[in-house]
Order: structure tokens, then C-alpha cells, then sequence
């Protein structure tokens, strides 16, 4: 028998063999037990399904999240370099570049929870207990202004807290409401009803015309109002003095000017987390347009610790000294505040930065 018939009579053996073989089973290995499926079952569901047993509270997951996440996230979850931040970016998702993080974006707490016991950190997935990935879930909920400083996250309130951006998404219904028209046999021809002009604006009267028959120079009344309005407050504006913009040319006069430009390099520390100067918002700080003279925790719309208030209702105002002694030290000036910034060291970097808040912040 030559070679070749060799290898196919083998292969044809082979066959057969494999054949019977699947149809009677290959008799490797066995059936997993439950307690084997159960280990590699970590899903969590957004009712609470899956979750195991346990507790974090915020300050916890400060600590655990500076330790295991904030190399690539930063200290206050506003990411670095390419690593996406966790916190932030709310009201900011129909924005031409919106910022899509756990509070403006991610629609359930159980996906945080998951993603962080499954994958975090980077290159040592699965070594965060489940206590301390409540604590860090509950800090990066913290960082959102989603719970309180002294919010404990466990398996039993973990379905209380819902995300901002929880009704943000739908069920994926396509395959019911739309594949049928488009698998429909299209039209080819006649496929709509003929279009055409039945009447003029001028046939029915709402053109206006001056007595030689020719469409009026003057506006319809509806533009005519609006164009009196636009000229009136544009002459109110002229006529009115620039006060506005007197007090943020005093501040600006009170300061050194090389003393502000030095802090606005100094700010650069800051501005991960706040805005300052026209059209600043509130992020994962207040904004601190005119901060300076303020009470403590009183900018609107932010969520602040409640230490913070309290300081505020304690009548912390914010003034050159006060402000510099707190950025001297954040936490040991008001104990459990939000901001975990660790403070600036240098007196000439808190100066210059006060300088720049009091007069970009002047508006």
C-alpha cells in the first residue's frame, strides 16, 4: 500500500474514531461542581444580585483608593494623562466633548462595584477585598457629590443610592422595532404622493405691501418689537457705567502683577478639580469666582462636606489669611472637610495663588 493511501486510510480511521467518540463522550474531566462555578460567577447585577457581604465607609476608601487607584486616577479621581477620570463632568454629557464619569455617565452603582472587584487595580485585578471595594466605591460616590462624608456603602443600602445618570439608558429594542422596516422590500417606484404649490403668501394676504405694490420696507410687527428691544438695551448698556467691571480692575490693582502670574502657574495644582474666570462651573470643587470675601460653603449649586458648612455657619469668611491657612493645611484647618489635597508647603506658592484666585476670581 503506498503512503498516501496510508495517511488516508489513518484519516478515515481518525474519523470514525472521533465520531464515535463525540457521540458517546470523550470521558475527560467531569462536571464543575457548584461551589467551582460559583468562584468564577462575580458578576453583579444592578438589583444587588451577587453582591457578597460587607461594609466601606468613604473615609476608608480615601485611604484604600489613594493606595491601590490614584496613580492612574489622582488623588481626587479627576484622572491623569490618559487614565479617564472617575469623577466630574456632570450636566456635561450633551456637551461637544462631554466628560463621561461614574456621576455624569455610568448608569448603576453595581457596575462600579463589578468593575473594580473584577479588574482594578490595573496588573493586580481581584486582590481588593469586597470591604475595601465598598470603601472605594463609596469614595468615588463621595467625590461625586453623591453621598455625604460619613456615607457607609454595604450590601444592604447598596441599592438605595442611585446614579444621576441612571435613566440615561434603554433597552436595546431594535431587533423588534426596526429590523422588520428594514428588512421590508423597499420601494422602487410611486412612493410618495406628488408635491405641489397651491397658494402664494401674497394670494393669501400675509405679505405686506407699501402703496405702490412693492413688499413694504418696514419690519412685521413681531421683528419690528424685537429690533426696538435689541436697540434699546444696547443703548442702556452704552449708557450705563462699566461698574461691573470696576471691582475686578481693583482687584487686579491690589496684587503684584508678577505675584498673580506665578500663582496662575501655582493653580495649576488645583484646577483639576476647580474652575475660576468667566463661565467657570462647579466640578468635583466649587468653582472660586469670587471666593474671597465669602462665607465658607456658601458657593451655590455645590455640594459641600458637612464640616465645611459648618464652618461656614460658624462664620469662617474667606479672606486672604484664613484662605492661606487653610491651603497650608486643608484637613488640619477644618478636620473631615472634602478636599484631600494635601496642601501647598511653600508660603510663596499660597500667596501667589491667592493672588491669582482674588483676581481671576473676581467677577
Amino acid at each position: 500500500m503506498s503512503k498516501l493511501a496510508n495517511v488516508l486510510t489513518g484519516a478515515a480511521l481518525l474519523a470514525v474514531t472521533a465520531g464515535a467518540a463525540q457521540a458517546e463522550g470523550f470521558g475527560l474531566g467531569r462536571e464543575a461542581l457548584p461551589e467551582e462555578i460559583a468562584a468564577w460567577d462575580v458578576a453583579v447585577l444592578p438589583d444587588g444580585t451577587g453582591l457578597p457581604e460587607g461594609s466601606g465607609d468613604v473615609w476608608t476608601g480615601d485611604e484604600v483608593f489613594a493606595e491601590a487607584c490614584a496613580a492612574c486616577h489622582g488623588d481626587f479621581a479627576e484622572g491623569i494623562d490618559s487614565w479617564p477620570p472617575l469623577a466630574g463632568g456632570l450636566g456635561s454629557l450633551q456637551d461637544r466633548r462631554p466628560v463621561k464619569t461614574v456621576g455624569s455617565y455610568w448608569p448603576y452603582v453595581s457596575t462600579v462595584w463589578d468593575y473594580v472587584h473584577r479588574s482594578m487595580p490595573f496588573g493586580a485585578a481581584q486582590t481588593i477585598s469586597a470591604d475595601d471595594t465598598y470603601a472605594i466605591v463609596a469614595y468615588i460616590l463621595y467625590s461625586n457629590g453623591l453621598v455625604d462624608d460619613d456615607f457607609v456603602l454595604s450590601h444592604e443600602n447598596f441599592t438605595e443610592v442611585v446614579l444621576p445618570n441612571a435613566g440615561g439608558f434603554i433597552v436595546d429594542d431594535r431587533a423588534e422595532t426596526e429590523y422588520p422596516r428594514f428588512s421590508a422590500a423597499p420601494c422602487m417606484s410611486d412612493c410618495r404622493e406628488p408635491v405641489e404649490i397651491t397658494k402664494r403668501a401674497v394670494t393669501l394676504n400675509v405679505t405686506p405691501e407699501d402703496p405702490d405694490g412693492k413688499p413694504a420696507g418696514t419690519l412685521p410687527p413681531i421683528m419690528a418689537s424685537a429690533e426696538a428691544a435689541e436697540v434699546e438695551a444696547t443703548e442702556t448698556a452704552e449708557a450705563e457705567p462699566a461698574a461691573a467691571e470696576e471691582p475686578a480692575a481693583e482687584m487686579a490693582a491690589a496684587y503684584d502683577p508678577e505675584l498673580v502670574a506665578a500663582g496662575e502657574r501655582v493653580f495649576n495644582k488645583c484646577k483639576a478639580c476647580h474652575k475660576i474666570g468667566e463661565g467657570a462651573k462647579n466640578g468635583t470643587g466649587p468653582h472660586l469666582n469670587g471666593v474671597i470675601g465669602h462665607t465658607a460653603g456658601s458657593i451655590e449649586g455645590f455640594r459641600y462636606s458637612k464640616a465645611m458648612l459648618e464652618a461656614g455657619e460658624n462664620g469662617l469668611v474667606w479672606t486672604d489669611e484664613t484662605l492661606g491657612a487653610y491651603l497650608a493645611d486643608p484637613r488640619g484647618y477644618i478636620p473631615r472637610n472634602k478636599m484631600s489635597f494635601a496642601g501647598l508647603k511653600k508660603q510663596e506658592e499660597i500667596d501667589a495663588v491667592i493672588a491669582y484666585i482674588a483676581t481671576a476670581g473676581a467677577m
